[in-house]
């Protein structure tokens, strides 16, 4: 049965073809659904009544956990307000494991506290044999000298060269703003975003479910990384929109065998296990301590590899530090 929904997006209501998807089937559920604020989809809009929401709702959520496989992950995607409901609904059939907080600020609404972060929950199917990789991202260096934000005092040594581990607060991933990068759709999440939640959650090969698919990021995202998808959604625009973005999508984000995500041409996410194979790809100076002031530089252009020697590393560095002190005159923010 499964594969007469593997890598397609169907038209329908989630709920009903929910019923046509065997238990413990699906590797990881991500739901980014309606926020029931009157928005205004295609040929609907999102405006049900309290109650009649939070109803349906629990109907979709402990769906996605059915067909979830034990060592499964689901997520959920929401303003704090509906993920407060969520949670309670998850916790009937699944165990918490994160609250992720994506900061993306929006205008301040005067009479509140300016929302500044959508949620995202993080549930296992089976905590003790969920499946998960630890990942990185680059570090946070100030836009005019390059030194890194963060202080990490005495232990420069043992700075990792690419990032640190991704936390629960993702502050590098912001929304898609400008209506040139976007579909026809009023909520639609950047890939890397799905990226970086399929290489925490999934291995390559594994069955990725969205059963509000929109215009087809989770699914673009899975194929991107060489995982199959399902997709659902009621809106026959945004089914078309998808599948035809998806006949030319290919499995690319990769360096080797080592699956990434890459964002204006830099890698955003990588898998903390991947490291060994990525780094040979990098200019790395042998004394960590520089990574303080010194981005590493990626070997790789126009995708094929340029084999350079340290010594033309020590170029690069020395060039880097020439003009590091013009920049640093201009930047305050390591003047003490």
């Amino acid at each position: 049965m499964i594969e007469n929904y593997l890598n397609k997006i169907i038209l329908g209501d989630c709920l009903e073809i929910f019923s046509d998807i065997p238990d413990n089937i699906i590797d990881v559920t991500f739901a980014d659904p309606p926020f029931n604020l009157n928005k205004k989809y295609n040929n609907y809009r999102d405006s049900l009544e309290f109650k009649e929401y939070l109803n349906w709702c629990k109907k979709w959520i402990h769906e996605m956990v059915r067909v979830t496989k034990p060592n499964g992950s689901i997520f959920l995607h929401n303003i704090p307000k509906w993920l407060t409901y969520y949670s309670g609904f998850l916790n009937e059939v699944a165990e918490f494991k994160h609250w992720i907080s994506w900061d993306a600020p929006t205008a301040p609404m005067g009479k509140s506290l300016q929302p500044s972060h959508y949620g995202i929950l993080y549930y296992a199917k089976e905590l003790k044999n969920n499946k998960y990789y630890e990942i990185r991202y680059p570090h946070k260096r100030c836009r005019r000298c390059g030194f890194l934000l963060k202080d990490y005092g005495g232990k420069k040594s043992g700075l990792h060269p690419f990032g640190p581990l991704v936390s629960d607060v993702w502050t590098d991933i912001h929304r898609i703003k400008h209506n040139k990068y976007r579909d026809i759709h009023p909520c639609q999440l950047p890939i890397h975003l799905l990226e970086r939640i399929l290489l925490m959650t999934s291995d390559e090969n594994d069955v990725i479910l969205d059963p509000f698919s929109g215009t087809g990021t989770t699914a673009i995202a899975a194929k991107r990384l060489g995982r199959n998808y399902i997709g659902f959604d009621i809106d026959n625009k945004y089914v078309e929109i998808s599948s035809n973005k998806l006949q030319i999508e290919q499995t690319k984000s990769k360096i080797g065998n080592a699956f990434i995500s890459i964002f204006i041409d830099s890698i955003v996410t990588l898998r903390d296990k991947d490291w060994n194979q990525i780094e040979k790809n990098y200019f790395i100076p042998k004394n960590k301590k520089l990574i303080d002031s010194n981005r590493i530089v990626f070997k790789e252009k126009n995708n094929i590899l340029q084999q350079l020697d340290y010594n033309d590393h020590r170029k690069r560095t020395s060039n880097f530090h020439n003009q590091l002190s013009l920049k640093l005159d201009k930047c305050n923010c390591h003047k003490t």
